[in-house]
């Protein structure tokens, strides 16, 4: 038994010497030696401290924002009726025809103890009835307070007897890209249905110069009007729209910004209607031919094209060609930033734009004035209120004068006329004005009465 432990022994010991000969005399070594002048490829590292929380979505605590919030999430009921024509003639003179009811659907969120509720404009518009039902299924009739078509925003009112849950807003300039939200809604027609995604982006125009947050947390039919809140459970959006080819969820939808919800809800229930702070600037599309021929697709910031006369921006004295960098504490990268902060302003208000003119940089305060012109709903003319050379050119003491016609009406010769009034109802300025057109039917004729230069009036009768 020794003699077998000492063959081992010396065995071992014979591997151990061949394998460290040829490691010393055969085996090639390589080594690389890197200088600070090498050009290997380096990754940036973030030393950024990671959340205490992890990155985990499980790791995410989304219940008590849930909680919070389902309850003041509405389901709202719209029935509109409609004429059914049974004939040509019915269709375009209004004759006969049978009157059907339509029931449209969406949410809306309590924002206050005693039953204001804030909508889609879309979700109520043209409503006969409106009723509201909440998520412990008790029905209430509301009422339009107001609308605003442009932010796509509306505020209701139910009368309870005992105090509502309602949520507070935040501050939706403060939400940052790729922060946890959540959707709450009732897609479907059920009832508070929450989902959770993520901040995709900010300030995202969607073509009418508005300025949305785009989120990917799942929207269906019947959560327009819903919240999007933050972790914290606060308001920071109103769910609005989605961009699909079929109609349902597939991977982005829209909210508007709480802070414009918000001064559209303050004017409302103030004014009666919602005071818009104009700038007084034009701009170009990044994406037309001029643009990118010029170059100005690739500027970081808003491109001056032009100033609107009697506007803030030519009081402050800017100028074509000036590039609006920042407003107030906002950044501006794209013309939807400026339009989405200008939209929580009201005329009257100062803002403080940073601008860079031929590579120097100032800094140029700028007096809001109210908006001079507007596209009336229905027929979508731009008008513009009169100024007092206007009145003293057309010998009129009211209207609103012509200043864009679509090219369906070009042959009736309205460009540059004076618009008296609609169906009696007289016109002092472009608020009226829309509130006129608005209430146009395509099933009745309206009556247009203008002033030409002539100080000649003229009636136009649209069936």
């Amino acid at each position: 038994m020794k003699k077998l432990g000492s063959l081992l022994l010396v065995s071992v010991f014979a591997g151990a010497i061949t394998l460290g000969a040829y490691k010393l005399f055969f085996e090639n070594i390589n080594y690389a030696v890197v200088t600070e002048n090498d050009n290997n490829s380096v990754f940036n590292t973030s030393y950024t401290p990671t959340s205490a929380k992890g990155s985990g979505i499980n790791e995410i605590d989304f219940t008590v924002a849930a909680e919070n919030t389902v309850n003041a999430v509405v389901h709202v009921k719209n029935v509109t009726i409609s004429r059914g024509g049974n004939s040509f003639i019915d269709f375009f003179y209004g004759q006969g025809g049978s009157q059907i009811p339509q029931v449209g659907t969406g949410s809306g969120v309590i924002i206050s103890a005693d039953g204001y509720i804030v909508t889609n404009n879309h979700v109520v518009a043209k409503a006969s009835q409106l009723q509201v039902t909440l998520n412990n299924n008790k029905t209430y009739e509301a009422t339009l307070i107001g609308t605003d078509p442009n932010t796509d925003i509306a505020l209701l009112k139910i009368d309870v007897t005992d105090k509502l849950p309602y949520l507070a807003f935040g501050d939706s300039d403060n939400t940052k890209i790729g922060e946890w939200v959540l959707a709450v809604g009732n897609p479907f027609n059920l009832t508070s249905t929450v989902t959770a995604g993520i901040v995709s982006a900010k300030a995202r125009d969607l073509g009418k110069n508005q300025s949305f947050i785009q989120t990917d947390a799942a929207v269906n039919p019947g959560n327009s009007g819903g919240a999007l809140v933050n972790t914290n459970g606060d308001l920071v959006g109103i769910n609005t729209a989605i961009t699909s080819q079929t109609g349902s969820y597939v991977g982005y939808s829209f909210a508007v910004p709480s802070n414009i919800a918000k001064k559209v809800v303050d004017d409302i229930l103030e004014y009666g209607n919602v005071q818009k702070g104009m700038l007084g600037i034009n701009s170009i599309n990044g994406n037309t031919p001029y643009a990118i021929q010029n170059g100005l697709n690739e500027i970081d910031g808003v491109f001056v094209e032009s100033v609107v006369e009697d506007s803030g921006a030519m009081d402050a004295d800017l100028k074509h060609g000036d590039v609006i960098k920042q407003i107030d504490n906002i950044k501006v990268h794209k013309f939807a930033d400026l339009t989405g902060y200008i939209s929580t302003k009201r005329p009257t208000d100062t803002v403080q734009v940073t601008i860079d003119r031929e590579g120097e940089t100032f800094e140029i305060p700028v007096v809001l004035k109210e908006r001079q012109t507007l596209h009336l709903p229905e027929m979508g003319l731009e008008v513009k209120n009169l100024t007092e050379k206007d009145k003293k050119k057309y010998k009129v003491k009211s209207g609103v004068r012509i200043i864009g016609v679509p090219e369906k009406y070009r042959g009736y010769g309205l460009d540059g006329k004076i618009l008296i009034s609609v169906d009696g109802e007289e016109i002092n300025d472009i608020q009226e004005a829309r509130a006129l057109f608005a209430n146009i039917s395509r099933f009745g004729k309206t009556v247009i009465t203008l002033m030409n230069e002539n100080g000649e009036k003229e009636r136009l009768i649209f069936q």
